[in-house]
C-alpha cells in the first residue's frame, strides 16, 4: 500500500492542482456561485479514486511483490500477475536469474579446475621433497639433520596450502564415519616424532577413557589435530619440553584438548587468531607464522559441527579444544 502511494503521490498531486485551477477560473470569470465547480471538482476526485482503487486492486500482487524481500533465489522467478508491466518485471528478474546462474556455474568451473591444480602442484611438489628427504638420510650430521627440517616443514606447508584450497568444495569431500580418538592422537604423534625431537618438546597424553568414539571425518579431523600440535609445539619450543593431549568426557561432549606452557596468546589477539592471514603479536617472533593454519582449522571445525575453544594466558600458555557432541563410549567392546 505504501509503495502504490508513493507511486501515484503524483497523480494526486495534479488533481488537486487542477481542481485549484478550475476553482481559481470560474473567480476570474465573475462567477462566485461556486457550486457547478465543486460538483466538478467533486466529479474529477470520484473518478480518481474510483481508477486508484481498481488499478491497486488489480496490482496489489505486483507491489506485494515489490515490498517483500526474496527469501531465496528461486522466488525471483515466479509469475505474479498477467498486467503488461507484471510480465516484464517476470521477464525480466528470469534474465537477470539465468544471467546469474550462468556466472555461477563459471565460477565453480574455475574454482574445480583451480582445486584440480592445487592438488596436482602439491602432489607433484610432495615427490621431489621425499627424494631429497631420502637422499638427505645418506649425508653427514647436522647436515642430514637440518635438510629434512627443512623438507618437513615444506610439506606441512603443502598440506596447508591443500587443505585451504579444498575448503571451498568442503561438503563433497567429507566421509562421516565413528572415529577412535586415541587412535587420531596416535597417529598424529607418530608422523611428528622428529617434529617433537627437533623442538626438544613432547607430549604427554592423558586420556580419561580409552574408548571414546566421535562421529567425524578422520581426514579432516587428523589436519585439526596435527595444526593444533604444531602450534603449541611451536610456541612451547624454548620455554617449555612438553605439551600434554586430553581425551575426556564433559557431559554428554566429548573433548580432545592440546595445552601447551608456552608463550601464550596476548589478551588483544584471542579474538583473531581465527582469522585468515592474520599472525599478531607471536607472528612476529616467530617467523614461521602464515596465519592461515588457525583459520582453516576453525573452518574445517565449523563445517564438521565441531567447536574450538580456547583459553590463554600470556606468557603461560595456551589450550585448545575440539569439542565433539554427541559422544559415544565403546569402553570393554
Amino acid at each position: 500500500m505504501i509503495l502504490f502511494l508513493r507511486e501515484h503521490f503524483l497523480l494526486v498531486l495534479v488533481q488537486v492542482i487542477q481542481s485549484a485551477i478550475i476553482f481559481g477560473l470560474y473567480w476570474l470569470a465573475g462567477n462566485r456561485n461556486l457550486s457547478v465547480a465543486l460538483y466538478a471538482v467533486f466529479l474529477g476526485f470520484f473518478f480518481l479514486t474510483c481508477y486508484l482503487i481498481y488499478h491497486y486492486y488489480s496490482r496489489r500482487l505486483f507491489y506485494k511483490r515489490l515490498s517483500e524481500s526474496l527469501l531465496s533465489l528461486d522466488d525471483s522467478i515466479r509469475s505474479t500477475e498477467q498486467s503488461p508491466i507484471s510480465v516484464a518485471l517476470d521477464t525480466l528478474l528470469k534474465n537477470q536469474y539465468k544471467h546469474y546462474e550462468t556466472q555461477i556455474k563459471k565460477v565453480e568451473h574455475q574454482q574445480e579446475e583451480h582445486l584440480k591444480y592445487i592438488n596436482q602442484w602439491v602432489h607433484q611438489m610432495k615427490t621431489p621433497l621425499s627424494v631429497i628427504e631420502l637422499t638427505a638420510q645418506a649425508l653427514d650430521e647436522p647436515d642430514s639433520s637440518n635438510i629434512r627440517e627443512e623438507t618437513q616443514r615444506m610439506q606441512t606447508g603443502l598440506n596447508t596450502v591443500l587443505y585451504m584450497a579444498r575448503l571451498r568444495s568442503i561438503e563433497q569431500d567429507f566421509h562421516i564415519k565413528p572415529v577412535l580418538l586415541t587412535k587420531i592422537v596416535n597417529e598424529v604423534n607418530g608422523e611428528n616424532k622428529r617434529f617433537y625431537i627437533r623442538n626438544k618438546v613432547y607430549p604427554k597424553l592423558d586420556v580419561e577413557s580409552e574408548g571414546i568414539v566421535v562421529e567425524t571425518d578422520e581426514k579432516w579431523l587428523l589436519f585439526i589435530v596435527s595444526q593444533l600440535i604444531h602450534n603449541a609445539v611451536k610456541y612451547s619450543s624454548g620455554k617449555s619440553n612438553n605439551i600434554i593431549i586430553s581425551i575426556y568426557e564433559r557431559g554428554k561432549e566429548a573433548v580432545l584438548e592440546v595445552k601447551d606452557f608456552g608463550v601464550g596468546i596476548p589478551e588483544v589477539d584471542k579474538k583473531r587468531v581465527f582469522q585468515p592471514f592474520f599472525t599478531g603479536e607471536n607472528g612476529r617472533l616467530f617467523r614461521e607464522s602464515t596465519g592461515m593454519g588457525l583459520y582453516v582449522t576453525m573452518e574445517a571445525a565449523k563445517h564438521l559441527d565441531h567447536r574450538i575453544e580456547l583459553k590463554s594466558e600470556q606468557g603461560e600458555g595456551a589450550t585448545f579444544r575440539v569439542v565433539f557432541t554427541p559422544t559415544q563410549n565403546l569402553t570393554g567392546m
